[in-house]
């Protein structure tokens, strides 16, 4: 093919669509395949083509409209891949062929093979929505999700509001990102890259020369719920899990942390590029001297500082917790009549493990009212 409608049908196409199109000429044609052909000539709203031995092929009708302004680059003679979308036209005389839906399969066929590969794209940014980025490759439009942006892109936005976080992600409209291929399906129309994977070789160098136990200098870059995000270096990030920033219980992250604050952070783990840190684990735990002062059967007084599924969470001191299980009050609305949140109540401790930080707490007013089932059970054995 000597112009330009060559390269963008025919050079691009991966190896293993070229290799059915070999197979193709040898047997009469299925709708859906891909076939190659050489150009007998047109008329007004008909594109010829030669494909012999099987006979001849059209581009006729809407396929036509729809691929006028690659039929423009065409000439007699030249050799174009098309895909069969009617084994034989209503005349019988003819292949019905479709130029722009070739396109598509070769390109669909090219993000196949870039998933296999793992091959890095360089795409221009399009538009931006409150889930990610819109690209477009080739011709077909696909999406980055948020979750799948690079640390230093991903919009940290301290209160979640989303016109923010798309505020955010506006600002890469019109630049150029690497990303690689994670999802092509093209009965869907589905393509979705991630920015992750173009970077995570170097992401796991830059994280190797950490250890676990490395207490480090960070800056905050943002609060989420689940947590804070830290910056270690240069397009490198950990978390600090909400679990990980005190010993005592943190509601929300958000209001004890703002962008730019500098903290001192404990590596705790690193997996697959990943960094998990620390802010209680440079601060000895309260368990420890806890461990000294309590143990089962003890009668302490405690604030009821939340409520879960399982019962009221009571603080005895600072950084030390035990519950109080639901059943004890048989229904959530009795438990919440009894401990009331920001109260505090005389409880005796029923379980005491300080190397787990475990403990189990019983009103001390229900204490003789609720038997202790293990001697209970120790009685009827005997």
């Amino acid at each position: 093919m000597t112009t330009s409608t060559k390269d963008e049908l025919i050079s691009s196409a991966p190896q293993g669509v070229m290799d059915k199109f070999v197979k193709n000429i040898l047997t009469h044609p299925q709708v859906g395949d891909l076939i190659e052909g050489m150009v007998l000539g047109q008329d007004r709203m008909a594109l010829y083509v030669d494909l012999s031995p099987i006979g001849t092929g059209i581009i006729y009708g809407r396929e036509y409209l729809n691929a006028r302004d690659i039929i423009k680059k065409i000439n007699a003679g030249d050799v174009i891949t098309a895909k069969v979308v009617e084994a034989e036209t209503e005349d019988g005389g003819y292949v019905g062929l479709s130029l722009k839906e070739a396109r598509q399969a070769i390109v669909w066929a090219e993000a196949e093979n870039a998933i296999k590969n793992k091959t890095i794209l360089e795409i221009l940014v399009k538009d931006a929505n409150k889930g990610g980025l819109i690209l477009e490759w080739q011709n077909i439009v696909g999406f980055l999700p948020a979750s799948q942006l690079k640390a230093e892109h991903y919009p940290r936005i301290n209160d979640g509001d989303k016109d923010k976080i798309v505020n955010e992600l506006r600002k890469l409209i019109g630049t150029k990102i690497s990303v690689s291929v994670i999802t092509a399906n093209p009965k869907e129309g589905k393509l979705i890259f991630s920015e992750k994977t173009g970077a995570q070789k170097e992401r796991v160098e830059m994280v190797n020369k950490y250890n676990i136990g490395d207490i480090l200098d960070g800056e905050v870059t943002g609060a989420v719920d689940f947590g804070v995000f830290v910056k270690l270096e240069d397009s490198l990030e950990g978390l600090v899990h909400i679990s990980e920033i005190d010993w005592a219980l943190v509601d929300n992250p958000k209001k004890l942390f703002k962008q730019g604050d500098k903290i001192k952070v404990k590596i705790i783990d690193i997996k697959d590029g990943k960094v998990s840190l620390s802010i209680k684990a440079l601060k000895e735990s309260p368990w420890k001297a806890a461990e000294l002062k309590y143990k089962k059967g003890a009668r302490v007084n405690g604030v009821v500082i939340k409520y879960n599924k399982h019962g009221a969470l009571v603080s005895i001191e600072e950084g030390v917790a035990g519950l109080a299980h639901i059943s004890l009050f048989g229904t959530e609305e009795n438990m919440k009549k009894r401990l009331e949140l920001g109260k505090s109540y005389d409880f005796v401790i029923t379980l005491f493990d300080a190397k787990e930080q475990k403990m189990t707490l019983i009103p001390a007013d229900l204490y003789k009212e609720v038997p202790d089932t293990k001697t209970e059970e120790k009685k009827e054995e005997a």
